[in-house]
């Protein structure tokens, strides 16, 4: 029996924005909040929070967002090492601080900045977060990149 499905699951806010920042604990976002962008490539940041339950606090969590197709393929691009796909990756672990509410949860802030990626224009796509090797239907991030002008 998989122990982690009888603990509660982390509860994740996130968006697309133009630029996002951690400072002092807080999200701070600019240009939040968007499902449509382009044609053109431009910058782009992933902004939200984790929520933590009691229960999964003081532990390691990892996570991923991977960048998705229309038709659910990863998407890839070219580098000097070789093509690798669009993803993000790390890892948290929150406490309790003094005073904390027994049951009460604690959120984590996080901001991850990317440069302008080369996708297709008119073509649909969707950022997909694996947490602990989970993942939700909720945890996903769809957007659409305009179609260029004729």
């Amino acid at each position: 029996m998989d122990t982690l499905s009888l603990e509660p699951d982390v509860h994740v806010n996130v968006m697309l924005a133009d630029f996002a920042q951690v400072a002092d604990g807080k999200l701070n976002v600019i240009g939040g909040g968007w499902s449509v962008t382009g044609p053109e490539p431009c910058p782009f940041a992933l902004a939200g929070l984790f929520e933590v339950p009691w229960q999964m606090t003081n532990r390691q969590h990892e996570f991923r967002f991977e960048l998705i197709d229309a038709d659910g393929n990863a998407v890839t691009v070219e580098t000097p090492e070789g093509e690798h796909d669009v993803s993000f990756e790390g890892a948290f672990e929150v406490g309790r601080p003094p005073g904390l509410r027994v049951g009460g949860a604690q959120r984590v802030p996080f901001a991850l900045n990317a440069g302008a990626l080369p996708l297709q224009p008119g073509m649909h796509y969707e950022w997909r977060l694996t947490l602990n090797g989970r993942s939700h239907d909720e945890w996903r991030l769809p957007f659409t990149m305009r179609a260029t002008e004729a």
